[in-house]
């Protein structure tokens, strides 16, 4: 567990989130969100949690890659504007490695039109969200893909 703090810890800004991290690596993590607004990101998980899922968050999108990589999600809940690396580049980068093929991509996003639709799509995500999503397409979009 130790280890598992301290890889933890070189990736998240505080104790907590590392803790977090390395309790969910003990478990099935089944869900990972990844969203550059922390309150969003930390809403969105609680209300995941709050249906029993369980959830470890990323702020951004190379913290998301090296969180996918330490705990294979499930479900990848995945904001698409992020800086830095966006979500269509977060997408794309885990759809070329083999351990992702099978983990759903869920993007929720502020940006619905056709474009950004297809462009989701073509980065590899199975289902494009838009912000403000409602609880009851979220928490379908991710029970509909947990392993029973």
């Amino acid at each position: 567990m130790t280890s598992v703090l301290i890889t933890a810890l070189l990736f998240h800004s505080s104790v907590a989130q590392a803790i977090e991290l390395g309790e969910a690596m003990n478990a099935t993590v089944r869900v990972l969100v990844v969203d550059d607004n922390i309150d969003t990101a930390d809403m969105t998980a609680e209300v995941l949690r709050m249906h029993g899922i369980s959830v470890v968050v990323a702020y951004g999108g190379q913290e998301a890659l090296e969180t996918a990589r330490l705990v294979i999600p499930s479900v990848i809940v995945l904001d698409v504007g992020m800086p830095v690396m966006n979500g269509c580049e977060v997408a794309a980068a885990l759809r070329k490695k083999e351990v992702f093929q099978q983990v759903k991509l869920v993007a929720l996003t502020a940006w619905g039109d056709s474009e950004s639709r297809e462009r989701t799509r073509v980065a590899g995500f199975d289902l494009h969200l838009t912000k403000p999503a409602s609880l009851a397409a979220l928490i379908q979009a991710v029970q509909s893909s947990l392993p029973s």
